[in-house]
């Protein structure tokens, strides 16, 4: 047969696409390329969601590893593929499964709550999930009095224990190397240059505990969207991967965004290209399968976070 003869390579995709009844999911800090191409743009677990949702036999989901593995934790009647297998994360290589072991044995009556930004294996270990949006939620539900560790994000963490004021909070020494880029005195520069503009910051940045009482707000990425389209506010300072912005700039063209530092990118999310994105669809490569028992178990602690999230919602 004569092979097929493309005007563009989104072209292509879309073709592919058909052909393997596949969704595409990006994440807010893939390139603006990979982004259009995308059928749904978002956070990593509101992207599962939707994919949960959908009668596509195959993800491919332009993320992160963490990221596809709680799809595949979420779909398990999916396959579930990352145009590339380098595509990791600093944050969730920063906590082991073993190490939350190691505190639970010396903690058996604590609870483990683990950042989204986790392995599977972690969740698995662990009795709630959480992301950036529902972190102080998930925390709240936990009696006062039983310890908490909280993983792996010291700064997500810290944000946690100052909203909740509880000071039986562990944190664990884990960062992401991107969102630690982004100081206090950058903040307050562009701040000075810029005082109409309303500051978002993410809850990881590295100068949260310095300048969250200048930021106004923290929020999610997702969470960063919203807020934009609902503010009358016409000029925004935003404190996360550099991503972002071109969603912003493309959903809100009549609106202002000002990176809090310009070289705040995350290379493992910049890994995945159309190009990858092609040999994924063609080949069915690469392949994220989270095996039994570990996603049955790491199920439990996005349920029980889900439940929460409910409940708070319905109120």
């Amino acid at each position: 047969m004569p092979t097929q003869i493309y005007n563009s390579i989104e072209e292509e995709i879309r073709s592919l696409k058909r052909e393997r009844n596949a969704v595409i999911l990006a994440h807010n800090y893939q390139s603006g390329e990979v982004q259009d191409i995308a059928d749904f743009t978002g956070d990593s677990l509101g992207l599962s969601q939707k994919a949960q949702a959908t009668d596509a036999d195959v993800i491919v989901f332009c993320g992160v590893h963490f990221m596809a593995e709680t799809a595949s934790i979420l779909c398990p009647d999916k396959k579930v593929l990352i145009p590339d297998l380098n595509a990791g994360c600093s944050l969730a290589g920063m906590i082991k499964a073993e190490d939350v072991r190691k505190w639970k044995s010396a903690h058996p009556l604590g609870a483990v709550v683990a950042y989204v930004n986790t392995s599977a294996e972690v969740k698995a270990e662990s009795d709630y999930c959480c992301t950036s949006t529902n972190a102080v939620q998930v925390v709240e539900h936990i009696p006062r009095d039983q310890e908490v560790l909280f993983v792996p994000d010291f700064y997500l963490g810290t944000y946690v224990q100052r909203v909740t004021g509880r000071n039986n909070i562990t944190l664990w020494n884990g960062y992401c190397h991107v969102h630690e880029m982004i100081t206090s005195e950058q903040i307050n520069q562009l701040k000075a240059r810029h005082p109409n503009a309303e500051l978002l910051m993410h809850p990881e940045c590295g100068c949260l505990t310095k300048s969250m009482h200048v930021a106004d707000r923290i929020l999610s990425t997702e969470g960063m969207v919203k807020y934009v389209g609902e503010s009358s506010a016409k000029e925004f300072i935003v404190a996360t991967e550099i991503g972002i912005l071109h969603r912003m700039e493309r959903d809100f063209p009549n609106k202002r965004f000002i990176p809090a530092f310009p070289h705040a990118v995350c290379q493992y999310m910049k890994l995945n290209t159309l190009e990858k994105i092609v040999l994924s669809l063609e080949c069915l490569q690469y392949e994220v399968k989270v095996p039994e028992p570990i996603r049955s178990r790491a199920l439990v602690s996005i349920e029980r976070m889900l439940a929460i999230s409910s409940k708070s919602s319905a109120a």
